[in-house]
């Protein structure tokens, strides 16, 4: 599809995507993001019902959102295409959402590439990730291998969760890290 088919279906048009580290006043955005996403709805409405992602977690953890930038006549504004939340100890992806409307546009392939340079940074050689049922497929396309399954955790949980590995190349292995700071990316898509 095209930037005007994206577009009339409310998908990302062609802009610049920067992936930047998530500040406190992003804090609502990423709520709504999580509670609206349509991989959540029917059996696994319950786990994001009330779910909040406030200031204080974006302050204690390594959260990076994908933006993209949106010119406008009273400056530049952005709009909120995904986000990730890295754990470092134990290293784990705590949380992966790109919206409904920006899927298909590798925005979540970019969120896992930027992961893996953060825990690279980190000095993190494996990032663990128990997902979502529907998203084992996704994580296991990007590069992550399934090592087992954690059980249901009623009430909370009420179904087994596939777990996965993400491996991260050591610096020098093909996999150079550069300057912390955001990613700047011109295109919209795979």
């Amino acid at each position: 599809m095209g930037a005007a088919g994206a577009a009339r279906r409310g998908g990302v048009r062609r802009g610049v995507v920067l992936i930047r580290r998530a500040e406190g006043r992003d804090a609502g955005r990423l709520t709504r993001l999580v509670r609206s996403s349509r991989a959540y709805e029917g059996r696994y409405a319950s786990m994001v019902e009330g779910y909040r992602v406030g200031p204080d977690y974006i302050e204690a953890h390594r959260v990076f959102v994908a933006v993209e930038e949106i010119p406008g006549e009273e400056g530049p504004g952005e709009r909120v295409l995904g986000f990730y939340s890295l754990m470092v100890e134990p290293a784990e992806l705590d949380l992966m959402f790109v919206s409904d409307q920006a899927q298909g546009y590798g925005i979540g392939r970019r969120l896992v590439e930027h992961m893996r340079g953060e825990a690279r940074r980190a000095g993190i050689d494996r990032v663990r990730v128990v997902s979502h049922p529907p998203a084992e497929g996704f994580y296991r396309s990007v590069g992550a291998r399934t090592v087992g399954t954690v059980p249901a955790n009623p009430p909370a949980v009420m179904w087994d969760r596939p777990e996965l590995v993400f491996p991260v190349d050591p610096v020098g292995a093909g996999n150079p890290v550069g300057p912390v700071g955001p990613v700047v990316d011109s295109g919209a898509g795979e």
